[in-house]
C-alpha cells in the first residue's frame, strides 16, 4: 500500500471519476481541477492506487499516471485528493534499508513511517536558495588510481560515468560507494532506476558481502514497475540524499543508475501524453527534466552531496541528444572503453577521453598536474604509434618511442586495480590506493625507475613503492 500522510488523507469525498484508461494512462473527471503534479488515489480491494497530474485537459477533465500497475482500474471508479504532490517518510534510521518510490520497504523491515522521528517531504521540492548552496571545491578521493590521477571527483560535484553495455559501470558504482564508506565515513543513497529485478538483487547482496549496506539506502524503481515510477525514482531517492545530507552532516554520494534510462521514462510519458516527439524521437522537455534533477544536487553549509551517475551511450554515439544533455550538467566524465575491456585494462577507464574541468594547475597543484599531463602524453604518443607496431612491429620505432611505448604499456597495466567489491568472483582482495602512493609511482615510471619491471608485474595491483622499496 503506499505510503501517504495521515495529516495529508482528505475525509472519502471524491474529487472526480475515471473516464478513461489507456494503460498507465487515466483520465479524471473533476469539478475542480487539482494542481499540476498532484498527487490523486484511488481504492481497490483494500489497494491504494497513486497517480499523479500531468495534464489540464479542459476545465474538467486531467490526464494522470499511474504510479501503480492499472490492472483493475475502470471508468467511473471515484478518485480522492491526497491534498499534495507526493511524499515519503524520511528518518534518521532509513540508511541500511531497500525502499520502493513511496518509501515502503522492499526488505521486509518495519515501515519507515512508524518511527517517532519520520516526517514527510515532497519528492518535488525547490533547490536550494543560491544564498545557501556552496560550490565544489575540493576533491573526493576514492583510492582508484586511474580515478584519481587523470579524472579526479569534484566533493560535491557532479560525476558521470559513460559507456556502453557489460563495460563494468555499476562495478564501479559498487566501488565508489564502498571508498566513501571506509576512507571518508559518509553514506551512500543509490537510485536504481528502472534496474532488472535481477540486478537489483545482486546488488543488494553484494554491497551487503562488501560490508557498507549499513551505510547506504537503496531505492529502486523496477524496469517492469510504471512509466511514472521510472520517471519520478530518482527525486524519490534525491529527497533521502537531501534529508540525510541535512540531518548526518557527513558526505552523502547520491549514486543513479541509470540516468538514461530517467530519460527513457520521461519519452514514454511525453509519449503517452501526446507530446509530438523532438529529435531522435526524444521528448521536447527532455532538457528541462534532466535539468530539474540536476539542479538539485547541491551542497550546503551542513553538508555536501556528491553525484555519481551511470549514463548508458545508445550504439557507443557520444552525440546522442540525452547524453549531450546529461554531460552538460557533470564536472566530471569517465568514459568506459569497450577496447580497454577488451584487452583486460580493468576499470575500463579510457584516459584520453576522459576529464574533470577543474584539471588545472591551479586547482590540481603543479606537481599532480605535471604527472597527470606526462601519462597522457605517454599513452598518447602509444595510442599513435599502434598502427605502425601493428604492421611493422615495434623493433621500427626510433630509440625514443620505443622508450615510450614500453612506459606507456606499463602504466596502463599499473592503471589496473582489484576491487573490494568483486573480491568474491575475482579471488583478488581489493586494494585502495592513496593518491600520494599514485603519484609518487607514475613519476617513478616517467623516470624510468621502473624500466626493469615486467607488464605482468604491473598488472592488478595496488602501490609498487611499498613493495620495493
Amino acid at each position: 500500500m503506499a505510503s501517504r500522510p495521515e495529516s495529508q488523507d482528505t475525509t472519502k469525498t471524491p474529487v472526480g471519476f475515471i473516464t478513461e484508461v489507456h494503460g498507465p494512462v487515466a483520465v479524471i473527471a473533476c469539478d475542480t481541477l487539482p494542481p499540476l503534479r498532484q498527487a490523486l488515489y484511488a481504492d481497490l480491494d483494500h489497494e491504494t492506487f497513486l497517480f499523479e497530474v500531468h495534464q489540464h485537459l479542459d476545465k474538467q477533465h486531467v490526464r494522470v499516471i499511474t504510479l501503480h500497475r492499472s490492472t483493475g482500474l475502470s471508468r467511473g471508479m471515484p478518485v480522492y485528493d491526497t491534498g499534495s504532490p507526493l511524499h515519503v517518510p524520511v528518518t534518521a534510521h532509513c540508511l541500511g534499508r531497500l525502499l520502493n518510490i513511496f518509501g515502503e520497504p522492499l526488505d521486509d523491515g518495519a515501515p519507515l513511517d512508524d518511527g517517532p522521528d519520520t516526517e514527510f517531504r515532497n519528492v518535488h521540492s525547490r533547490p536550494l536558495p543560491l544564498q545557501d548552496a556552496v560550490g565544489a571545491g575540493e576533491f573526493l578521493h576514492t583510492g582508484i588510481k586511474v580515478i584519481d590521477l587523470l579524472c579526479p571527483f569534484v566533493k560535491g560535484g557532479k560525476t558521470g560515468l559513460f559507456g556502453g553495455a557489460g563495460v563494468g559501470k555499476t562495478v564501479l558504482v559498487m566501488e565508489f560507494m564502498h571508498a566513501v564508506a571506509t576512507l571518508h565515513q559518509g553514506a551512500s543513497v543509490f537510485a536504481g532506476v528502472g534496474e532488472r529485478i535481477r540486478e537489483g538483487h545482486e546488488l543488494w547482496h553484494e554491497i551487503r558481502k562488501a560490508g557498507v549496506l549499513d551505510d547506504t539506502l537503496m531505492v529502486f524503481g523496477q524496469m517492469d514497475e510504471s512509466p511514472g515510477v521510472r520517471f519520478r525514482i530518482g527525486l524519490s531517492a534525491l529527497t533521502y540524499a537531501e534529508y540525510l545530507r541535512d540531518t548526518l552532516q557527513r558526505p552523502i554520494l547520491f549514486v543513479m543508475d541509470n540516468i538514461f534510462r530517467f530519460v527513457q521514462a520521461g519519452s514514454e510519458v511525453s509519449s503517452l501524453l501526446g507530446r509530438m516527439p523532438a529529435t531522435v524521437g526524444y521528448q521536447p522537455t527532455l532538457i528541462t527534466e534532466v535539468a530539474e534533477m540536476q539542479d538539485r544536487i547541491t551542497s550546503s553549509q551542513l553538508g555536501a552531496i556528491t553525484s555519481v551517475q551511470a549514463v548508458y551511450v545508445p550504439a557507443d554515439d557520444m552525440t546522442d541528444p540525452a547524453v549531450s544533455a546529461v554531460l552538460s550538467h557533470l564536472d566530471t566524465t569517465v568514459i568506459l572503453s569497450r577496447s580497454q575491456a577488451g584487452k583486460g585494462i580493468y576499470p575500463a577507464v579510457d584516459p584520453l577521453q576522459s576529464s574533470c574541468r577543474l584539471m588545472d594547475r591551479h586547482t590540481l597543484g603543479a606537481h599532480h598536474y605535471d604527472i597527470a599531463e606526462g601519462v597522457r602524453e605517454h599513452l598518447a604518443r602509444y595510442h599513435e604509434l599502434e598502427d605502425i607496431m601493428a604492421m611493422l612491429g615495434i623493433a621500427e620505432l626510433s630509440p625514443q618511442d620505443r622508450k615510450i611505448v614500453l612506459r606507456a604499456r606499463r602504466l596502463q597495466r599499473y592503471l589496473t586495480q582489484p576491487f573490494w567489491t568483486t573480491a568474491s568472483q575475482t579471488g583478488i582482495d581489493g586494494v585502495s590506493v592513496s593518491l600520494e602512493e599514485t603519484l609518487n609511482d607514475c613519476d617513478a615510471f616517467l623516470a624510468g625507475r621502473y624500466d626493469e619491471l615486467s607488464e605482468e608485474q604491473c598488472y592488478m595491483r595496488g602501490a609498487i613503492g611499498k613493495t620495493s622499496a
